[in-house]
């Protein structure tokens, strides 16, 4: 099961957050994606863990605790989707206005 953790410390390791859910089973990966223009943290993660039933105790156990002095959110994590982008249809961008000619 993916695990989203919000809410996290800029300062939070992988390895730190893999110990955080190591003690409730297997935890087979933790990413914590980086912001390309500051290079730090985004504040938030993604944990694999491979059996469901360690995975939901351990979102039970973890989801409104304090670590490193911020309350974390941690739920199930929702499946990405296919939208197109900003919301225009098919990737268009607009439009509507004729190409008519101004005087």
């Amino acid at each position: 099961m993916r695990i989203y953790v919000g809410n996290l410390s800029y300062n939070t390791s992988e390895d730190e957050l893999k110990q955080q859910f190591a003690a409730f089973g297997e935890v087979t990966s933790a990413t914590i994606p980086i912001d390309r223009e500051s290079g730090r943290s985004r504040g938030y993660a993604f944990v694999d863990m491979p059996k469901q039933a360690e995975a939901e105790a351990a979102i039970l156990a973890l989801n409104g605790k304090t670590y490193k002095e911020r309350v974390l959110t941690v739920n199930e994590a929702r499946p990405r989707t296919e939208s197109g982008g900003r919301g225009y249809e098919k990737g268009g961008y607009g439009g509507g206005r004729g190409g008519g000619r101004r005087y």
